[in-house]
This record gives structure tokens, sequence and C-alpha cells, in this order.
């Protein structure tokens, strides 16, 4: 089902430092970003950062185990700094699905009540905004204690 993975895609980009990114969570495995493109205030993209998994079909149990930990960890962070009605996860397989960037990737989407999403990749996100935003996110990872 899925084709060849482009290096040059613009997560691929940012993990090699070549793109910029409002980075809240990285480790050998992971790399966590705001969303310059939100559908709400506070989404985050989470990709694992090894091999070259196009969609989720490619990866291995190894990067699904990996970056769904840091996804839970940042649906708390969200919810914690936040303070959203809830936490919506997404994740899109090829564009017939709605996949816009042929990495895998995981959305975490604070979601407050019945507000609508903006449209996907709609409106541009104020930088200033999303860095004060990344340094409370950061705050908050770096506090959180490990689940029991």
């Amino acid at each position: 089902m899925t084709e060849n993975y482009d290096p040059e895609n613009p997560f691929a980009k940012i993990i090699r430092g070549a793109e910029p990114a409002h980075v809240v969570h990285e480790d050998e495995e992971v790399l966590a970003f705001l969303d310059v493109f939100p559908q709400s205030p506070g989404h985050v993209l989470v990709i694992p950062k090894s091999g070259r998994p196009r969609t989720l079909l490619d990866a291995t149990p190894g990067q699904l185990t990996a970056v769904v930990h840091v996804v839970q960890r940042l649906a708390r962070a969200l919810t914690d700094e936040l303070r959203p009605a809830g936490v919506q996860v997404v994740q899109f397989n090829e564009a017939a699905a709605g996949q816009t960037v042929f990495h895998l990737h995981f959305h975490v989407i604070p979601r407050y009540g019945a507000d609508e999403l903006l449209p996907h990749a709609g409106v541009r996100a104020d930088a200033e905004q999303l860095g004060a935003l990344q340094q409370r996110l950061r705050s908050r990872l770096a506090e959180q204690r490990p689940p029991a």
C-alpha cells in the first residue's frame, strides 16, 4: 500500500535540523513538536526519529511503542497545562485517508468543548505564542512523574 519514503519530506528535515520546529520533547527515538498549523491551541505532532516509516504499516513495534508512550505523556501535559475538555489522538495513513506529510506521525489535539477544529493546514500559528507554549509544555513534561 505504501510508496517509497521521501527523505526530503518536512518531518525528515525537522529531524535532521534542516527545518525549524517548536520541539516540546526529544529523545533517541521520538520527536514531538507544536504544529505550525494547529487545529486547536496546543496541537502537537509526535514522530519516530529513526528509520523511514511512511505510515503506521511501515513502523516497527518498537517505534510504535516509543511514539505512543510520548503521545500519552503529551496528552497528560496538555491536559495539565491547557485544561481542555478532552484530547483527541489522530493518525492518518496515505493521502486517501487524509495524510499530507508522508512520515508516520500522530496528532495530539486538545479539544475545548464543542468548538470546531480549524481546517487542517489552514491557519499558521503565531511564532511567539508557539514559543511560549513550547516552554510551558517542556516544563510540564519535566515535572511529570511516571505512571504507577
